[in-house]
């Protein structure tokens, strides 16, 4: 059943790795709405994953000839969401006008491939990418993560710095250096910025050495945030974002993104590796925080100096006027 929230259906939700959409339809999950999307010469699209004929998913047919086949009887879709072709129609009867699916808006962007479900806020995602023209940035893509958690305690999880020295201890952080500086969160285009974070850490990329890293979170939207991390005194620089899929309350898809200027002789797949790790420690804590929404009544909790981001965060959520995954 489609999640009836009115800030989520207007946002572009990522649904898939671009490079990872070829020649056959993908089902995929938004918002309790079940969706199929392909790929056609038009480019990407995103249609209710549902036959109107039998409601057979059309997830389970084959794209011919830039049209979408329906595997139980062979109904043929256009890119439009028409029905083009009923093979047991005779030839002289005309295609009922009924004969379409819904359609929903899809682009493909910074490496994702995109749904929104109602009319789009914004003409494409934004997701922060003042970066996205440097040439002397490496960009990753990491995912999909699947995780039996609300969206927005993936999100917040990901925005706690105190959380670095214990779930991920010997790599993000080391627990003899728990106390975390003081710093300040500030509102940026409808979104959240902090100071900088400074956090020890003993290997914070897997390649086996320790530094300190001074933090710089940003959150554009509810389900999409991103961290930049400068190292030591060196003109390294590492960004990653963060990007839920929002299936339904309690289920979620993340993506991340990494960007950096250093070790560009390495393969994607230390990083790749890495990340997986540090994924599987966070998906641990997640899946069995409760309550299982994330609280948007500051007071259901106790709260810390250093918890300034995820209290923004909550604050900006219950401004917003977001339902979905918090309670």
């Amino acid at each position: 059943m489609l999640v009836q929230d009115a800030v989520l259906i207007q946002q572009w939700h990522p649904v898939i790795i671009a490079e990872d959409l070829k020649d056959q339809p993908v089902s995929i999950q938004v918002l309790g709405e079940k969706v199929v999307v392909f790929r056609t010469t038009h480019g990407v699209h995103a249609f209710k994953d549902l036959c109107i004929h039998r409601g057979v998913a059309l997830s389970l047919g084959k794209v011919v000839d830039d049209e979408i086949i329906c595997p139980y009887h062979g109904w043929t879709y256009n890119h439009n969401g028409r029905c083009t072709h009923i093979p047991s129609l005779p030839e002289n009867r005309a295609i009922p006008a009924k004969a379409k699916t819904a359609v929903y808006s899809c682009i493909e962007a910074y490496g994702f491939v995109w749904v929104c479900l109602g009319e789009p806020a914004q003409k494409k995602p934004v997701i922060g990418t003042e970066t996205f023209d440097d040439p002397k940035l490496v960009r990753v893509k990491m995912g999909p993560y699947k995780m039996n958690a609300a969206g927005p305690r993936v999100v917040e999880n990901f925005l706690d710095v105190s959380h670095l020295m214990y779930v991920h201890e010997g790599l993000l952080g080391d627990r003899e250096y728990s106390e975390v500086s003081d710093y300040h969160v500030y509102q940026l285009e409808g979104g959240l910025v902090t100071d900088e974070i400074e956090v020890y850490q003993p290997d914070p990329d897997g390649r086996g050495y320790g530094i300190s890293s001074r933090y710089t979170y940003k959150v554009f939207n509810p389900l999409c945030a991103s961290f930049t991390k400068r190292m030591d005194e060196s003109e390294d620089y590492f960004n990653l974002f963060l990007i839920v899929l929002p299936e339904s309350e309690d289920k979620s898809t993340a993506f991340m993104l990494m960007e950096r200027n250093y070790a560009l002789e390495e393969e994607d797949k230390v990083f790749i590796d890495f990340q997986n790790i540090l994924i599987e420690q966070d998906q641990i804590i997640v899946e069995n925080q409760q309550p299982e929404l994330l609280p948007l009544d500051l007071q259901a909790e106790l709260h810390l100096v250093c918890d300034r981001l995820s209290i923004a965060y909550r604050k900006m959520l219950k401004e917003s006027g977001i339902t979905f995954g918090t309670a």
